[in-house]
C-alpha cells in the first residue's frame, strides 16, 4: 500500500476491502477499465500504508478479467482517482 505522502491513503484497510482493480494504468482516468475484486487475508486486523502484505483477492468471475490473471501479472489498485497500491499475482 502507497502511503499519504505517496498519493495513497491516509488510514488502513481491513480484510474484506473492495476497490477498484485496474490491469492496464490508464492514460486518462476517466476512462479506466476497473475490475470488482475483494482483499482478503487473516495474519492481522488491519493493513497500513506503507505496508506490504501477501494477501488473497477474490475476483468476480468475468471473461474480460480472465486475460490477466496469471502469475507475475501486476495490477493497480484505485480509490478512483487516487492510485493506493500495486498488486502482484504470485499465485493462483
Amino acid at each position: 500500500m502507497k502511503t499519504a505522502k505517496e498519493g495513497g491513503r491516509a488510514s488502513g484497510i481491513k480484510s474484506g476491502y473492495r476497490p477498484n482493480h485496474v490491469f492496464k494504468q490508464p492514460k486518462d482516468i476517466r476512462n479506466v477499465e476497473t475490475f470488482i475484486g475483494d482483499i482478503q487475508f487473516d495474519q492481522q486486523e488491519f493493513i497500513q500504508p506503507g505496508e506490504t502484505r501477501i494477501v488473497t483477492v477474490r475476483f468476480l468471475k468475468m471473461p474480460l478479467v480472465e486475460k490477466y490473471i496469471k502469475v507475475g501479472q501486476k495490477w493497480f489498485i484505485y480509490e478512483v482517482p487516487r492510485l493506493v497500491a500495486e498488486g502482484e499475482i504470485i499465485e493462483i
